[in-house]
């Protein structure tokens, strides 16, 4: 496993990887001041409801001016906005870094902006998921809209994709074929009607939209993954796909996914409740499980602590880690019934699935590593060479619908525990390999 990790960690010397470093440097120096952190990412927020590049200077040097104790960074940027000769320019320089951190995440505004960039990983030897970018709906017609941009998307991929090359080693596994789409869904965005004293409500809108998608991507031989998102919504979709699962039209297909977020502190038990109705549904098309850690770390710790709860999610790192090494062995046990896909940029977390399932005899297609764009770029170039299949999580969708995600993304590359920071600041491999 060692080895294995040192080999994927091994920066490659293309010239996008040398960009990307550079990157990510700045971005742990970024890290370092707190409050410069904060400012920048309320400037990214904010960055879509400016009407222009004044507006935009005008933000960011409230946001600096607003730091209390400014490090050298801050200053430097307080003092550029102010100066005669920098000052005009600044705005559009925060304009053009803002359009630059949406187009790393971000792989196009529409799938046919996407579709080049898309083919062009494919070419690369990964495959894809395609995310359609956007919250949570209010409205009726905004989740009748959010499953036609689904239903669009499924098509439109498929007819892209019908005229890719071959690729062998991302198309098939020991169970049979592997869509060559694949479209992440999310059941808040198909209603506005989730609510958590109230699932029933939230299930009935959901249900029918849910339903067509899967018809469609049946009918076309495409996966569809059903993302999870924060425990307020997640018994709710897990019983409404699952439910969906065990209906006779869908016993032959389509392919089909659920998330289970290691970080949950009872996600073990909710893996063995998936396994048990995946073995009851008796469905020719295996279910695939991605693996994540979890986004909404934050989200839920804040909301136990406003209700006087104990927090859903394991607060030690560490625990949470050990959590998804032993998911990653009972998923990879559960094959065939199971697919598993391993979303995580940790180095560690790649290379423990990977010598876990050489050790119990699955071969390098039997599971899947799946990263971001635009944190994973560099693991991802590296497990392709290493011989395993790679998925990329790419999002679609415009900078207002995407802003949301991009500060997350932004949050998860400079969170000081995150392994992307470790690696950005020079911490040493092999601790960064060790056992948590």
């Amino acid at each position: 496993m060692l080895e294995l990790g040192r080999r994927l960690g091994r920066r490659r010397a293309s010239a996008a990887a040398v960009k990307r470093a550079a990157n990510d440097r700045t971005m742990a120096l970024v890290a370092a001041d707190p409050e410069l952190r904060a400012a920048l990412f309320r400037l990214v927020d904010v960055a879509p409801a400016c009407r222009g590049n004044e507006e935009l200077r005008a933000h960011l040097a409230a946001y600096l001016e607003g730091i209390e104790d400014p490090g050298p960074l801050a200053s430097f940027g307080s003092r550029a906005i102010d100066s005669r000769a920098l000052g005009r320019a600044s705005g559009g320089v925060a304009a053009t870094m803002v359009r630059q951190m949406a187009k790393r995440f971000i792989v196009g505004e529409t799938i046919v902006d996407a579709a080049r960039p898309i083919e062009r990983i494919w070419r690369d030897g990964a495959t894809v998921t395609v995310d359609l970018l956007g919250e949570a709906t209010v409205t009726e017609e905004e989740g009748r809209a959010y499953a036609r941009r689904c239903d669009e998307a499924l098509v439109e991929l498929s007819r892209h994709a019908a005229g890719w090359a071959d690729r062998p080693a991302v198309e098939a596994d020991s169970i049979g074929p592997i869509p060559r789409v694949n479209l992440s869904v999310k059941v808040t965005a198909l209603t506005p009607l989730v609510r958590a004293a109230a699932p029933e409500r939230g299930r009935a809108d959901a249900v029918g939209r849910l339903r067509e998608l899967m018809r469609r991507a049946a009918g076309l031989g495409a996966h569809l993954h059903v993302d999870m998102e924060s425990m307020d919504s997640r018994e709710m979709i897990l019983d409404l796909v699952l439910d969906l699962l065990a209906e006779p039209e869908f016993a032959a297909g389509p392919s089909l996914g659920l998330v289970l977020q290691a970080y949950l502190r009872d996600s073990e038990e909710m893996l063995e409740r998936i396994l048990a109705r995946a073995a009851a549904a008796e469905r020719s098309v295996p279910l695939t499980i991605r693996l994540v850690k979890g986004a909404y770390w934050d989200h839920e710790t804040i909301e136990a602590a406003q209700h006087g709860w104990a927090p859903p999610v394991w607060t030690d790192k560490a625990d949470s880690d050990r959590c998804f090494e032993r998911l990653t062995r009972r998923l990879l046990d559960s094959y065939p019934l199971v697919r598993t896909a391993i979303a995580s940029h940790n180095l560690r977390s790649v290379a423990y699935a990977a010598a876990y399932a050489e050790q119990i005899g699955l071969g390098p297609a039997d599971f899947e590593i799946q990263v971001l764009r635009g944190l994973g770029d560099d693991l991802q170039e590296a497990v392709v060479e290493a011989g395993l299949r790679c998925r990329v999580y790419c999002p679609v969708g415009d900078m207002v619908s995407g802003m949301a995600y991009l500060v997350r993304r932004l949050l998860e590359n400079t969170s000081n525990a995150s392994f992307l920071a470790s690696r950005a600041s020079g911490s040493d491999l092999d601790a960064l390999l060790g056992r948590p």
